[in-house]
């Protein structure tokens, strides 16, 4: 008999693949991205039907900013179609919708409907939160929050002995957001690639072999069946955790 399906509280994923999903094929690298699109829409759904409170998406990196133009331009235009075509049901199964990363960096036809889809859904009442994460960097994150963190202790409005790990979370793009449970990441690749540094520290991560156009509801759930079966410890031992040592 399997175990109880345990659904994390918040899912990051490294949406990869979707280039090579398009060569073995014989496709253009554009045709993964518009399949990947797809899988967006059946993963975001699902994780909602499911229960998670929160999903963080790796959409664009700082680092893609240095692909062929075609291709960047490509899947900005992509972005503003999902943008526009998932608004509606966003909204009417109340996901609240939000961006982290360099956003100025973004075309302005991109920043339009983003803006629009985050301020309609950031009063609404919500059963879970999407995240995405475009023009994004991990490092790029925190060098932001220890500037602003500078900024105080220059200022005079903190000292430099109330700075803690609390307080640098506090400073991060993802401050209103609960760190990651579960770390997904597709097409095999086994890093991390600058995404989440921070809020990653004691993340279970998943990996497989399949690539983000063929990861959909099914994929999902054999990701949520490795993750029901972990034991998180963080930093104790199993029998500390079986105690229940240090809870609340």
């Amino acid at each position: 008999m399997d175990a109880p399906l345990k659904v994390p509280r918040h899912v990051a994923i490294i949406m990869d693949g979707n280039g090579r999903w398009a060569q073995s094929r014989g496709l253009p690298r554009v045709k993964g991205h518009e399949a990947g699109a797809d899988s967006v829409r059946e993963i975001v759904r699902a994780c909602r039907e499911l229960g998670c409170e929160a999903v963080t998406l790796y959409s664009f990196s700082t680092e893609n900013w240095s692909r062929p133009p075609q291709e960047v331009a490509a899947l900005m235009a992509l972005l503003r179609r999902y943008l526009v075509q998932e608004r509606r049901e966003l909204v009417d199964n109340g996901v609240r919708f939000q961006a982290i990363g360099q956003l100025h960096r973004l075309p302005a036809y991109v920043r339009a409907p983003l803006e629009a889809l985050t301020m309609e859904t950031r009063l609404r009442s919500h059963r879970m939160t999407l995240t995405l994460a475009l023009s994004y960097g991990g490092r790029a994150e925190i060098v932001d929050a220890v500037q602003r963190i500078a900024k105080k202790v220059q200022e005079g409005r903190l000292r430099p002995d109330e700075i803690d790990d609390t307080l640098l979370s506090q400073h991060l793009f993802t401050a209103a957001l609960p760190d990651p449970d579960l770390l997904i990441r597709t097409s095999g690749e086994m890093r991390i690639s600058n995404f989440m540094l921070w809020q990653l520290a004691y993340s279970e991560i998943y990996v497989t072999e399949t690539a983000w156009p063929d990861f959909r509801r099914p994929q999902l759930i054999e990701a949520f069946r490795d993750y029901s079966a972990r034991e998180r410890r963080f930093g104790k031992t199993s029998a500390q955790v079986q105690r229940g040592d240090g809870d609340a």
